[in-house]
C-alpha cells in the first residue's frame, strides 16, 4: 500500500509548528462581549437573593443575568447520541448550586476586566446546606443533591435523584456463586481511583454571534459539533435549525470536549442581547468546573483453580458523578464489560453498578472512559492472585486471555474478530527480558529494580449507535474534496481519513483537500469519542470512494463513448485496454462542470453493529528507594493490537501520549477537596503532571491483527493506551516491596511507610 501503513505526516503539521491561527481563541471577533462568571463559593447552597445593582453601573457591561432569566428546561451537556443516557439535570442557571463553582450569574461586558469587576460587584445571599462529599455514602443519603421535581432520564439507566442515583445495573452471566464454590482460591479486593483532569492546553473556549440571517453561530473547540447543536438546542428552548456549530482546531480534549462545558452561556448571551459573545475558561474554571474523569471505587471478586484457570469473576463498581451526571451511567459500564472481556475461560461473570450524585464537580468523559479505572482494579486483582498461586503474573494472563473465535459474554456477546493478544505477550516480555528481571533485584545502591505487567482491551466506536459520513466532492481540474463531520482534536483523523481516500482513489494525497466541520456544511457525525473515527468514519470513506470510482468510470467512459465495463480507471484517467481511448481525470472534472453534466459527489454513512476490541500489553520496569518510598520509572514497553496500523507515527505518538496520561494517573494526579468542597488543586502548581523527563523510556511496538469489519483491517487505538500503567505499575511496585498499594495515586510516603511498617 502507498498510504495506508505509513508513517505520514500530519495534513496540518505546518500549519500548527509554524504558529498559524488555527484555533478559536485565534478568530474571536474583536467586538464580542466578553463574558465572566460569578461562581457559587459553597458546595451545596440555594440563591435567597440578588443584587446586581452595583454591578450593573461597571463601565463597559452589557447585561447581567441570573436564574430568574434563563429557561427552566432541564438538559445535559453529555455529547451523546439522542437519546442521551445521561439524565437531565442541569439549567443554564440555577437557584440551587450544587458545587463549589457552580454559576450563579454571567456578565457580559466589553472587556474582560470589566466583566471581572463586575462579577465581583454583585451582591450575593445564600442558604448554605450541608454538602454531600463522600461517594461511598450518597446513596440514599438525607442530602439530596438533585430534590427538584422536573429531573428527567431519556433512557432506563436506573436514575432515581431521590436516592442520588444517577444510574445502576447488574448483568450476570452463569451462575457466579456455584462456579466461585467450585473454586480453589477466591480473592475479593477493593481499588479506589480519583477524578482526574485531562488537562489540556487550550482551556474551554467559545465565542457565538448572529448572522446575516439571524441565525445563532457558535465557534467552538469542541469534540462533538452535531451533539452541541442539539444541546444549545435543548438548553435555549430553540430550533436546531436556528444554530450552526463550526469546530476550528482543537489544542486538545482528550473527552472534556465532549462535554458541552461553555458553549451553552456564550449562546444564551448572544441571543440575549443579540451581539457577538465569548467565553474562555481560565486555567483555574478548567481544573474546577471541568469534566473530568469520574472517581470510582471497584470491588472485584476472582475465582480461580490452582493451576491458574480462572473460573468466576464479579466487578461491582461505584462510580462519582459529582453534581451533574454527564456520561455518568455509560462511563461506568465500561469498568466490567471491557476487562471481564479479557478472560475468556469464565464459567459464570457478574457485572454491578452503582452511579451516585455529590456536591464536588460534575465529572464527564476522558479517554479510556471507565475502563481505565476498571483495568486498574481487575488487572490489580489478577496480580494479586498471581501471587497469591505463586504464578508469574504473565503466564496467569497467557493461559486465561480471550482468543479469536471466542465469544465475548459480557461484552454484548460479540465475537472476538481479530485478537494478537498473545504474540502482544511474547513481544513485551521479550522486549522487557521479562524473564531475566521478574520479579526484582537489588542494586548496589540499595534501590530495587522490578518489572510488572498488565494488559487491556477498548472498543471501536459503539456498536449499533455511531455514525460516521463523509462527502466526496470531484472538482474542476479533477482534484477531490473531503467533507468530514468527525472532529480532528489532535489525534489526526484528517490525516488518517486522507490516506485512506487517497489509497482508494489512486491520488496523492495533495489531491484531496479535507475540511473541518461545520453543522450547516459537514455531514452529520457523532463526533471523535469512543475511539470511533478510524474505524467507524474510514469506513464511511472507503464506501464513498467506491461510489467515486464508479461514477468518474461511468462519466469518463460515456465521454469516450463507451460502455463502463469496457474501460478502467487508474486515478489519472479513464481509458479503454488495448486502445488509445482515455481521457484524464482533470478532463473529466472539468466537463463534470460544463454544459448540462452533473458535477460528480458521493456520499456514504456507516454505522457497525460490532466494536471489534484493539488489545495491549503493557510492562512497566521501575527503580524503587525501600527508604523513601519513590518510585522512578526507567522503562515502559507497550505491544499493541490496533488491526492494521494505518499511520505508523501517529500511531506511535498516540500510545505513547496515552502512556504518559496513565502514568500520571498512577503516581501523581490527585484531587483533593476540602471538607467544605472546594478543590484544593485548581492549578497546575497544585495539581502535578508528570514531564517528559519523569517518564524515564518508552517503547512502543505493534502486532498487527486484520479486523475484517474495518477499513484496511484497522481497529481504533486511542483511548486503549491509557489503561495499562496504573495496574503494571502498582504491580511492579508489589514485586518491589511486597505491598499492593489499591488506591491511586501511589504515593512515595505510603510506601515508605508500608515498608516500614512491614519490617
Amino acid at each position: 500500500m502507498k498510504y495506508v501503513n505509513q508513517a505520514i505526516r500530519k495534513v496540518d503539521a505546518m500549519s500548527l509548528v509554524t504558529g498559524k491561527p488555527v484555533y478559536t481563541g485565534d478568530m474571536i471577533p474583536p467586538d464580542a462581549l466578553m463574558i465572566k462568571m460569578l461562581r457559587s463559593p459553597h458546595a451545596n447552597a440555594l440563591v435567597e437573593e440578588i443584587d446586581t445593582t452595583i454591578a450593573s453601573k461597571v463601565p463597559g457591561v452589557e447585561a447581567i443575568f441570573t436564574y430568574k432569566d434563563v429557561p427552566q428546561s432541564r438538559f445535559t451537556t453529555a455529547g451523546q447520541t439522542y437519546p442521551e443516557p445521561s439524565p437531565y439535570d442541569r439549567l443554564i442557571l440555577d437557584k440551587h448550586l450544587r458545587c463549589v463553582g457552580d454559576p450563579v450569574a454571567l456578565v457580559a461586558a466589553t472587556t474582560s476586566e470589566a466583566a471581572e469587576k463586575a462579577a465581583g460587584l454583585i451582591k450575593v445571599k445564600y442558604k448554605v446546606m450541608e454538602p454531600l462529599l463522600d461517594f461511598t455514602k450518597a446513596k440514599d443519603n438525607s442530602i439530596l443533591v438533585h430534590p427538584e421535581d422536573n429531573f428527567k432520564a431519556l433512557c432506563d439507566v436506573g436514575a432515581d435523584n431521590k436516592r442520588n442515583l444517577c444510574s445502576c445495573s447488574v448483568t450476570e452471566n452463569g451462575d457466579l456463586e456455584a462456579e466461585l464454590a467450585q473454586c480453589d482460591v477466591v480473592l475479593e479486593r477493593t481499588y479506589n481511583t480519583k477524578a482526574n483532569n485531562q488537562a489540556m492546553m487550550e482551556p474551554f473556549v467559545t465565542y457565538s454571534y448572529l448572522d446575516e440571517y439571524g441565525r445563532l453561530t457558535l465557534v467552538s473547540s469542541t469534540q462533538v459539533p452535531f451533539h452541541v447543536r442539539r444541546i444549545v438546542s435543548n438548553a435555549l428552548e430553540m430550533s436546531k435549525a436556528n444554530i450552526r456549530v463550526i469546530k476550528p482546531r482543537i489544542g486538545g480534549g482528550f473527552g472534556a470536549k465532549q462535554t458541552a462545558v461553555s458553549e451553552v452561556y456564550a449562546a444564551f448571551v448572544t441571543m440575549k442581547t443579540g451581539k457577538a459573545a465569548c467565553i474562555q475558561f481560565t486555567r483555574k474554571e478548567s481544573q474546577t468546573n471541568g469534566s473530568p474523569r469520574h472517581q470510582m471505587q471497584v470491588r472485584v471478586r476472582i475465582g480461580a483453580m490452582k493451576d491458574g484457570t480462572i473460573r468466576a469473576m464479579e466487578v461491582d463498581a461505584l462510580s462519582n458523578a459529582g453534581a451533574y451526571g454527564e456520561h455518568g451511567p455509560t462511563t461506568v459500564g465500561l469498568s466490567g464489560t471491557k476487562t471481564i472481556s479479557l478472560y475468556g475461560k469464565l464459567k459464570a461473570s457478574r457485572f454491578a453498578t452503582n452511579v451516585v450524585y455529590t456536591n464536588t464537580m460534575g465529572a464527564g468523559a476522558y479517554r479510556g472512559y471507565g475502563a481505565t479505572q476498571g483495568f486498574f482494579a481487575v488487572e490489580s486483582a489478577v496480580n494479586e492472585l498471581a501471587a497469591q498461586l505463586k504464578m508469574d503474573p504473565c503466564e496467569i494472563r497467557l493461559l486465561n486471555m480471550v482468543e479469536q473465535g471466542q465469544k465475548f459474554a459480557m461484552y454484548y456477546g460479540e465475537t472476538c474478530t481479530s485478537n494478537t493478544l498473545k504474540q502482544c505477550m511474547e513481544t513485551a516480555k521479550t522486549m522487557m527480558d521479562w524473564d531475566n528481571k521478574y520479579p526484582a533485584r537489588v542494586l548496589d545502591n540499595g534501590h530495587i529494580r522490578s518489572v510488572g505487567v498488565a494488559m487491556a482491551m477498548q472498543g471501536s466506536g459503539i456498536s449499533g449507535v455511531d455514525i460516521g459520513s463523509v462527502e466526496l466532492r470531484l472538482n474542476d481540474d479533477g482534484f477531490y474534496t473531503l467533507l468530514l463531520g468527525c472532529t480532528d482534536m489532535g489525534t489526526g483523523c484528517d490525516t488518517i481519513l486522507t490516506q485512506m481516500a487517497a489509497e482508494c482513489l489512486d491520488c496523492p494525497m495533495e489531491n484531496i483537500a479535507v475540511r473541518g466541520v461545520d453543522t450547516d456544511q459537514s455531514p452529520y457525525d457523532t463526533g471523535s469519542y469512543a475511539s470511533s473515527s478510524t474505524y467507524v468514519t474510514g469506513m464511511a470513506v472507503v464506501k464513498a470512494c467506491e461510489e467515486m470510482r464508479e461514477k468518474v468510470l461511468k462519466n469518463g467512459a460515456e465521454i469516450l463513448g463507451v460502455p463502463a465495463e469496457t474501460a478502467e480507471f487508474d486515478g489519472s484517467r479513464v481509458f479503454v485496454p488495448g486502445t488509445d481511448k482515455e481521457i484524464s481525470l482533470h478532463d473529466i472534472g472539468n466537463a463534470s462542470y460544463e454544459g448540462h453534466s452533473r458535477s460528480i459527489s458521493a456520499f456514504a454513512s456507516h454505522s457497525s453493529p460490532v466494536s471489534p476490541p484493539p488489545m495491549m500489553v503493557g510492562m512497566a520496569e521501575i527503580d524503587l528507594d525501600p527508604a523513601t518510598g519513590e518510585v522512578e520509572l526507567v522503562d515502559y514497553v507497550a505491544v499493541v493490537d490496533c488491526g492494521t496500523v494505518i499511520n505508523k507515527n501517529l500511531a506511535r505518538v498516540q500510545t505513547e501520549g496515552g502512556l504518559m496520561q496513565g502514568i500520571g494517573m498512577a503516581l501523581y494526579e490527585d484531587i483533593q477537596y476540602s471538607e467544605k468542597g472546594q478543590m484544593l488543586n485548581n492549578s497546575f502548581l497544585q495539581y502535578r503532571l508528570p514531564t517528559r523527563l519523569e517518564a524515564g523510556k518508552i517503547r512502543v511496538a505493534f502486532e498487527s491483527s486484520y479486523e475484517p469489519t474495518g477499513p484496511f483491517g484497522a481497529k481504533s487505538i486511542g483511548e486503549l493506551v491509557i489503561n495499562t500503567p496504573a495496574p503494571a505499575l502498582a504491580n511492579a511496585i508489589y514485586n518491589a516491596s511486597g505491598l499492593f498499594l489499591r488506591s491511586l495515586p501511589m504515593k512515595a510516603e505510603d510506601i515508605a511507610m508500608g515498608i516500614a511498617a512491614k519490617e
